[in-house]
Order: structure tokens, then C-alpha cells, then sequence
């Protein structure tokens, strides 16, 4: 009895899921809304070769868009997403001063080790040496394609990626009529 009644509710099931669509018209591809199959955000791409250059110490600016925090000695990083780490003097952590902007296009993420700053970068490992005091910087060495490409916020690869670019942000697309 258990059987039959699981095997009439099977079918049941399957006649009905057959019948389901999205959003009314379901003959063609276009069953799914355009936010299901596209992303609401278009790729940033940069030269790789800029991009291998774009690692340099600058002067603090303003948080903007902090990410991921580090407080590492008298120092505080803040990763400022997919463009690099604001640094600041914390020596008085009630009110941290700041100090140098380290600018690294699509950097996510940063790992400090005998003074060698490891950063992820794109889909590059650089490790780099940085003398807070004197404001050197020094790529001592790159990694290529350690991580994969950045995908947008949304969940989406970018596609058709131009030779010899790599993707180091994702901005919101602009409805154009």
C-alpha cells in the first residue's frame, strides 16, 4: 500500500513540476529574468604589464570601501577593497593616524611575515618589502596566476577576457536605454 501511494504521488509530482516556468512565456531561452542569467556588473580589466607596475606606496587618503583589518605592532592596515591597504600609526588606538596608502589594484587580502607583506592581488601572490619609515616599497616577488579570476559580487566569471589583462574590480552596470 505504502508503494502505491508513494508511486501515485511521484507521478503527481512530476506532472505538475512539467508544467512549471518562469515568468510566464515558457517556449523560448527566455524563461529566467535577465538578473538569473547575466551579471548586474561589468569587469575592470587592467594590463598585465600596468599591472605589474601598480604596486607603490602613496599618501594616506580616506577609507572608502574598508575591507579586511590588520593590527600588526604599532601599525593598523585596512584593506580598501580591490584597491589597496590605507595604513595608519596606532600607537594611540583611540585615534589612529594615518600614514601611507599602499595601492595595489584587485588586492583583497594581506599577510605579514618578517617584514614581507604577502598581498593577494588578482589573481597574483606578490610578496613585498616595505620600509614604513623611510616610504620605500619593493616587489620583491610576483606569482602569477596563483588565485582565479575575481568574480562579481553577484556570483558570475567573467568571460572574453582581452589578452594580456587581468580583471581587478567589478563596477554596477548603467541602465542605458
Amino acid at each position: 500500500m505504502k508503494i502505491k501511494t508513494h508511486l501515485i504521488f511521484l507521478i503527481f509530482a512530476v506532472t505538475v513540476l512539467q508544467s512549471c516556468c518562469w515568468y510566464g512565456d515558457c517556449n523560448g531561452a527566455d524563461d529566467l529574468p535577465p538578473s538569473f542569467v547575466e551579471s548586474q556588473y561589468e569587469p575592470v580589466y587592467m594590463e598585465r604589464s600596468e599591472f605589474e607596475r601598480s604596486v607603490v606606496l602613496s599618501p594616506a587618503k580616506p577609507v572608502v570601501n574598508a575591507g579586511k583589518i590588520y593590527v600588526i605592532g604599532p601599525y593598523l592596515f585596512i584593506n580598501e577593497k580591490n584597491e589597496g591597504f590605507h595604513v595608519f600609526n596606532n600607537e594611540n588606538p583611540s585615534s589612529p593616524s594615518p600614514i601611507y596608502f599602499i595601492e595595489s589594484p584587485g588586492a583583497t587580502d594581506l599577510a605579514i611575515r618578517e617584514n614581507v607583506y604577502y598581498i593577494n592581488q588578482a589573481t597574483d601572490l606578490i610578496a613585498v618589502q616595505v620600509d614604513l619609515e623611510t616610504g620605500g616599497l619593493n616587489v620583491s616577488k610576483r606569482i602569477k596566476d596563483t588565485f582565479p579570476e575575481m568574480i562579481s559580487p553577484d556570483g558570475f566569471y567573467p568571460f572574453d577576457i582581452p589578452q594580456n589583462n587581468v580583471v581587478v574590480n567589478w563596477i554596477p552596470k548603467t541602465n542605458t536605454p
